[in-house]
């Protein structure tokens, strides 16, 4: 039976700037806050570590200040995917050299891959490397689904181990097709619950920036069979999670990590500052969850 690379919340950790470079020391910072808060995993170069305005040499490099930092304490899962299958390919291998214990891999965005074509894509990568893949099917950036059956399939590879999955509708088909050893994730904040309820492991979380402890006892209270305490910490995060979506991620989520007292900084371009009426929400509900 394969080993998940984690059970409970796994941060998708945002990536600090200042002046347009990564900002280092926030960075270090930030990993100590979810290593100390209770973070089971961690993702660098994710969606909202903003790995898609990164160049190459810096994206490795975040990577393996994130590996070294954090130096085996949690598992560092590295968001390596790509539209272009050699690019991905490089990326992912890259991530393997400098030490991360996993990778994270989008479904090819804009292309629009047939099921086929996904099927081909994950494989060759997972031939390049030795190191779990998690694949991530996020329908809603890539206007492109991965199929259950198509995920069968792949969970047949032995390193490809587990899921992202955004596509709630189909998460009870992708456990029953890929069995206990294949691993599925939420991918929304706000379906940790009925993911786990349908036989997910947990989340790779956004609000665990802010709420590393919080989203990390959602998950282990269902498991301990604390289930009513499972659902009161979910509904009590769901106002919250909607402010941290008022607007694209990362966008409020970076400006919720700055109001905490971090130096997230800002979002590359093409996005752009939070508005001054979700900034009001926002603080408004970080208030009422008692954060400042």
């Amino acid at each position: 039976m394969r080993k998940s690379l984690f059970i409970g919340s796994a941060v998708a950790i945002v990536t600090p700037f200042h002046n347009d470079a990564v900002n280092y020391p926030a960075l270090a910072e930030l990993i100590e806050f979810q290593i100390k808060g209770g973070s089971d995993a961690i993702v660098v170069c994710g969606t909202t570590g903003e790995a898609s305005t990164m160049p190459d040499d810096e994206h490795i490099d975040v990577i393996k200040f994130a590996v070294e930092k954090i130096n085996k304490r949690v598992p560092v899962i590295a968001g390596t995917g790509s539209n272009d299958t050699r690019h991905a390919i490089e990326l992912t291998k890259a991530a393997e050299a400098v030490g991360a214990d996993g990778i994270l891999s989008v479904t090819p965005y804009y292309n629009k891959a047939t099921q086929k074509g996904l099927y081909e894509h994950f494989k060759i990568i997972a031939n390049n490397v030795n190191i779990p893949i998690v694949l991530y099917n996020v329908p809603s950036r890539t206007n492109l689904n991965m199929n259950p059956e198509t995920i069968k399939a792949l969970s047949e590879i032995d390193n490809i181990i587990a899921v992202k999955e955004c596509n709630l509708g189909q998460v009870g088909d992708v456990v029953n097709l890929c069995g206990e050893d294949f691993s599925v994730y939420s991918g929304d904040d706000n379906t940790i619950l009925p993911v786990l309820s349908l036989g997910g492991k947990g989340v790779i979380s956004t609000m665990a920036n802010i709420i590393p402890q919080d989203t990390h006892n959602i998950v282990t209270k269902f498991f301990q069979g604390d289930i009513n305490g499972a659902i009161k910490m979910q509904l009590n995060a769901l106002n919250l999670i909607k402010a941290l979506f008022s607007e694209v991620n990362p966008i409020p989520i970076k400006a919720a990590v700055n109001l905490l007292g971090y130096k997230a900084g800002e979002c590359r371009m093409p996005l752009t500052e939070l508005s001054e009426s979700n900034l009001a929400i926002l603080r408004a509900e970080m208030k009422n969850y008692g954060l400042i």
